[in-house]
């Protein structure tokens, strides 16, 4: 047995393949760091109003971090050096916390990946800004819809292409789009790992899903035109025609039936409004 083959098995993680399957007690820990994560999102509920900035929720989701023994995996990865992202109304994602101040009617996305003892719990959420607008309103409801219809795919022998297809059909045929850029991905002791999970597809085309898997699902859905561009910090995406843009994200391992959501809310607080 070689090094990265018995690293592998001290966590309870087999290879498929290029793709990581977890067992039991990977899942356990992956239901914790999830937990946690969701928790910091919970959090931030009663914190999200009108006149607070997005760099003092970047410092509310790093002290949470620290009270629960946890790092947060965006603070210096690829020289990146916050806590989380804060995108806002037209930013797609990755949008960088700053001075900005939230104003009566914003919607901002705040996306937030954990580290405890090596294992990654990554999700985010929209937030409503005080009273928003219908059309704001109804683009994260669709966004979250999209996203649970998709997870609702999952299962194993279906393939990543149902789970793409289940979103595009629903989120086109409410006359939104799907950002094609930016994709879900595999997670668990690594960030960022394979596979890519599209938020597009075709039923039955791309890799089929196995029992173990772990993987994101966190689709950006545009009210107008699907186009991003990315702004000169090298992170900020936005829609091109400057129209809202959404998401939601939820950190998943593929069961024997199903699929089971590591990052739900805690306290129910899943998606806006928060009361």
């Amino acid at each position: 047995m070689n090094l990265l083959t018995a690293d592998l098995a001290a966590h309870d993680i087999t290879m498929l393949g290029q793709v990581r399957v977890h067992g039991p007690q990977a899942f356990e820990n992956m239901r914790k760091i999830g937990a946690i994560s969701a928790g910091a999102l919970d959090m931030l509920a009663e914190k999200i109003i009108p006149g607070i900035t997005t760099d003092e929720i970047d410092r509310l989701v790093y002290d949470y971090a620290l009270a629960h023994d946890c790092l947060p995996a965006t603070l210096h990865y690829r020289g990146y050096r916050h806590s989380c992202c804060t995108s806002v109304n037209h930013v797609v994602c990755h949008g960088i916390p700053g001075d900005r101040t939230l104003r009566d009617g914003d919607i901002v996305n705040v996306d937030v990946t954990l580290i405890k003892d090596g294992w990654h719990g990554d999700t985010n959420r929209m937030y409503f800004v005080g009273k928003v607008n219908r059309k704001a309103e109804r683009l994260c409801e669709i966004t979250y819809e999209a996203m649970m219809r998709g997870i609702a795919a999952v299962k194993p022998g279906a393939t990543l292409g149902d789970v793409g297809h289940a979103i595009q059909e629903y989120a086109e045929s409410e006359r939104c789009s799907i950002v094609r850029e930016f994709c879900g991905h595999g997670i668990g002791r690594v960030f960022h790992d394979i596979p890519n999970v599209l938020h597009y597809g075709r039923p039955g085309e791309g890799m089929a899903l196995h029992e173990g898997m772990c993987f994101t699902v966190e689709p950006m859905v545009n009210l107008g035109k699907a186009a991003v561009k990315i702004l000169n910090d090298g992170w900020t995406a936005v829609t091109r025609d400057r129209s809202l843009s959404a998401q939601f994200e939820h950190t998943i391992g593929v069961t024997a039936t199903g699929a089971e959501i590591f990052t739900k809310s805690p306290k129910g607080l899943d998606h806006p409004p928060y009361a």
